[in-house]
């Protein structure tokens, strides 16, 4: 007997100090301790309680999971072992044993605060999200003051896209822990969604000034990259890298801000190292294969692109649809990359349509954009803008880009009956103020590019809402109902790979606000001198002012057949980067072409660019992303255009101009067709002379640069789909007439 109690008492102070050890921070000598305790075979729950807990925060789970096991069947009625075994269960991505353990402990002790937050994780693993919330509430109502509950409520909340309430968790959680970095970190996240950058900007501060953290510094690079505040985020990048040269995101964010900066082969340096890291990271592959393009960096380029495309056909965030304009000609796969990033950026969880309205004599049409300043939509569209009929329709320009206050924004400024600045309003706001607005047709400018915002228009800022112009394809968005376009650019064969109904403009839909600026374009068409430029002066010379990302080796390969059988020819292209000069003379040189034919024009302010057109003999077009402005602009200078005719929208702008123009011979349906005609143009100068006058003659006669006769037809658009409307109908594809009433 009485070695017995010796024994209970030597085990007692065994377990004791194996506690003392633990509280100490000697983590390994409270194990050793509490194995030692364990070894006679027999169970004793502090030991295995105490070792459970050492093992959970060593991260060996498993065993941690075994020993609070055998630790609650000795003591089901104690609920903080319950809860400690249901911490490992989670921890071990078993969340639905684990949520029935937490209701076991709770079931115990039915004021464990504790318990009931983390219940709620267990259950916001499962994603039932309702019931989590309640048990937060729960922990929450028995201790106000539990920072975690705060601050996993407001995790709850941000994943239910319920912000504004997120942001009041967070609040609350760090009301009683100022130094939760975490939460910081969170609502710096939350801040930026509502796009209160400068709020953001600081969360993401203060965060950082609790705990140095890779996530806090890149993310902060994206606030302050939203602020226009470029090399700030690139720093804010590597500082990321810094702390965690393995985050793949601040690579791919570092490779995108250096591509901003022209600095393309740093660039493609950060984001191969990203796609290294991982391969699978949203949107990284297709801005990787931009950046090869943008260089002109075509090896393996074949591959590259095959992958991409069957990533996209897979259902993966791959690329932003943009890159695929340039890559593949595949209607149905750009539709696929459009909805894919369509559904990513603005899910189905939008505002219910805006009420039924009675039909009123005028429309108010509100224009959406980044780009209402010195930018090429700009250009094009400024003269639909204010050649808009005034008694028919009320125009709102909603303006979401760069701080800039140029001259074209000035002017753009008095073509509106209204002019909002909404770059500081979330989604959410800018919907609901165009529906306070009355907004009757919201006219997306953007599509997928730079600065585009979708989740407007999953709001519904307006009853109809319309694609136009921005993005040269389908937005794959249940939220568009219509997309601008003409029977060119879609024919009737791929009108299924289009996702919004079409309004058909019966000429060309691509606008010009050229002759609502005649005087200053008739003063820009001053002669220009070849020698100046870099041209041999009897040279014949072929040109494109393509951005040179849309050059494929495939379109290349056909320049050079075409300048083998021109002996005397040079092509002229546009480029200030030196690696992409180098690669593409290189590229020449494989083709049998002297690298020295290839003549490249820097980039230069539009008055300073287009009087360069005036000394080139025969524009060359690219496939499969067309020339757009550039075929425009060429055309307006006196330029003759050969196009190859593709299948997307992207691939056929060129075709809609030169038929809009009336020079569709210059359209062109094979590879082969492509090159003799730009060859045969080349070799009969009198055939392209009579080619230039008749440009000459229709530039002022036919449909392509009337922008009065564009904005009528436009106008009968809207009036169209405004009536379907209005009687009931579902959006349907309209045909535009061409006859104007007068």
């Amino acid at each position: 007997m009485r070695a017995r109690n010796d024994t209970t008492s030597s085990l007692g102070a065994t377990l004791q100090a194996a506690a003392n050890a633990y509280d100490a921070g000697d983590w390994a000598t409270a194990e050793r301790l509490c194995r030692q305790v364990l070894a006679d075979g027999r169970e004793h729950f502090e030991a295995l309680n105490l070792l459970g807990i050492i093992q959970a925060q060593t991260q060996h789970l498993q065993e941690a999971a075994a020993l609070l096991a055998r630790a609650a069947a000795l003591r089901p009625d104690n609920a903080t072992v319950h809860n400690n075994y249901a911490n490992v269960l989670r921890d071990l991505g078993r969340p639905r044993e684990a949520l029935a353990a937490y209701d076991r402990a709770v079931a115990l002790a039915p004021r464990y605060a504790e318990a009931f937050n983390n219940r709620g994780a267990a259950l916001q693993a499962l994603a039932r999200f309702d019931a989590a919330l309640a048990s937060y509430d729960r922990a929450l109502a028995l201790r106000p003051d539990h920072a975690d509950a705060h601050y996993n409520r407001g995790v709850t909340l941000q994943g239910l896209g319920r912000l504004e309430e997120a942001l009041q968790s967070y609040a609350r959680a760090l009301q009683v822990s100022p130094s939760l970095a975490d939460a910081h970190y969170n609502r710096g996240v939350v801040l930026h969604q509502l796009r209160r950058v400068a709020e953001a900007l600081a969360s993401y501060d203060q965060a950082l000034q609790i705990a140095a953290s890779a996530a806090a510094c890149n993310n902060r690079g994206n606030v302050l990259l939203e602020l226009g505040r470029t090399r700030e985020a690139l720093q804010s990048y590597e500082q990321a890298l810094q702390l965690d040269p393995t985050l793949a995101d601040a690579h791919h964010n570092r490779g995108s801000v250096l591509q901003m900066l022209k600095r393309p082969e740093e660039a493609l340096v950060s984001l191969t190292r990203a796609l290294e890291l991982n391969a699978d990271l949203p949107w990284l592959f297709g801005t990787w294969l931009h950046a090869r393009l943008q260089l002109c960096e075509w090896r393996q380029l074949e591959a590259a692109v095959a992958e991409l495309t069957a990533r996209i056909m897979q259902g993966r965030k791959a690329t932003q649809p943009f890159v695929v304009l340039a890559v593949n000609d595949a209607p149905a796969v750009q539709r696929r990359a459009a909805e894919i990033c369509a559904h990513d950026s603005a899910p189905a969880r939008a505002a219910a349509p805006p009420l039924q309205r009675a039909a009123q004599p005028v429309i108010r049409v509100g224009y959406y954009s980044a780009d209402f300043r010195n930018h090429a939509m700009a250009q094009l569209m400024a003269g639909v803008f204010e050649l808009h009929d005034r008694r028919r329709f009320e125009l709102t320009a909603f303006s979401f880009g760069p701080d800039r206050d140029d001259e074209m924004t000035g002017r753009l400024r008095g073509s509106f009956h209204g002019f909002h600045d909404v770059r500081s309003r979330s989604d959410r706001e800018v919907a609901e103020g165009s529906r306070e607005l009355r907004i009757d047709i919201a006219v997306d400018l953007m599509g997928f590019t730079h600065h585009a915002r979708p989740g407007i228009f999953a709001q519904r800022a307006a009853p109809l809402q319309v694609s136009y112009l921005g993005y040269a394809g389908t937005t794959g968005s249940p939220y568009i109902d219509y997309l601008v376009a003409d029977r060119i650019v879609i024919p009737p064969q791929t009108r299924p790979c289009y996702a919004e109904q079409v309004i058909y403009l019966p000429n060309s839909y691509f606008p010009t606000s050229y002759l609502f600026n005649e005087r200053q374009r008739l003063a820009l068409q001053r002669d220009a001198a070849r020698a100046p430029l870099g041209l041999p002066g009897t040279a014949f010379v072929f040109c494109c002012f393509n951005s040179v990302y849309k050059i494929t080796p495939v379109t290349f390969a056909s320049w050079m057949r075409i300048l083998a059988a021109v002996p005397d020819s040079v092509l002229w292209l546009l480029s200030d980067s030196a690696t992409a000069m180098r690669n593409l003379r290189f590229a020449a040189e494989r083709c049998g072409v002297s690298g020295t034919r290839l003549i490249f024009a820097p980039p230069l302010p539009l008055a300073e660019h287009l009087p360069r057109y005036r000394v080139a003999d025969l524009f060359l077009d690219t496939l499969p992303c067309g020339a757009h402005t550039t075929a425009s602009d060429a055309l307006w200078m006196g330029v003759a255009v050969v196009t190859l005719a593709g299948e997307s929208l992207a691939a056929r702008v060129a075709a809609s101009l030169l038929t809009a123009i009336g020079l569709p011979e210059l359209i062109t349906a094979t590879r082969a067709d492509y090159e003799a005609l730009a060859i045969a143009l080349a070799r009969e100068r009198e055939r392209l002379a009579a080619l230039g006058r008749r440009l000459a003659a229709n530039r002022l006669t036919t449909p392509l640069f009337d922008t009065q006769l564009l904005t009528r037809h436009l106008e009968l658009g809207y009036e169209q789909i405004y009536r379907r409307h209005h009687l009931g109908l579902a959006p349907a594809d309209v045909l535009v007439p061409a006859d104007v009433p007068g």
